[in-house]
């Protein structure tokens, strides 16, 4: 089991937008794996790259006792909305009523290359966009209306996690960061 430090709000990697996968191979499978055992451990309903520090367009998810992941998605959003309470493994302790569409198609890719279609609705939607918008340096706060996103941002300052130190950014989890040897 590879368990990997959570970033904290605060982490510049959560609001840099994530490089799209080109790669696939034994290292982004173990990135796959590495974010399924944190996930699970934490618990979570799901889990992106940036979060360990790994900036790939990369996640996994939980939700009904079905376990997946994604790679480079995109996503096409139902007009019908939900609203929900909503948290994050970034923001640990703190939640709040986060709109997001009721459905979601994510396109994308699976760890070996493979296209992929992930289609739900209600909290599956709710994470698949949660973990998207990790991969574009969006945060669910950023999604709150102002007197939500004040409330919140006085949880975080309030936090016994607040302004704990940052580690290391890891652009990839290649050794050669992309670059062929």
């Amino acid at each position: 089991m590879a368990l990997k430090d959570i970033r904290l709000f605060g982490d510049p990697v959560l609001r840099t937008p994530a490089a799209e996968v080109t790669t696939f191979d034994k290292e982004l499978r173990q990135l796959v794996k590495d974010l399924e055992d944190t996930m699970l451990e934490a618990p979570g309903a799901g889990l992106a790259a940036p979060q360990i520090g790994v900036g790939l367009r990369v996640f996994t998810w939980y939700v009904d006792d079905q376990l997946g992941h994604l790679v480079n998605p995109t996503l096409d959003l139902s007009d019908e909305l939900q609203e929900g309470e909503e948290g994050c493994l970034s923001f640990p302790g703190i939640y709040a009523d986060t709109p997001r569409a009721m459905r979601v198609v994510a396109k994308g890719q699976d760890m070996h290359g493979e296209p992929l279609v992930v289609e739900g609705s209600a909290l599956l939607a709710r994470a698949v966009q949660h973990e998207t918008d990790h991969l574009d340096g969006i945060l669910f706060i950023d999604r709150l209306d102002r007197e939500q996103k004040k409330q919140a941002m006085r949880m975080i300052r309030e936090a016994e996690w607040a302004g704990d130190r940052a580690p290391v950014v890891k652009v990839s989890p290649h050794s050669t960061f992309g670059a062929a040897r």
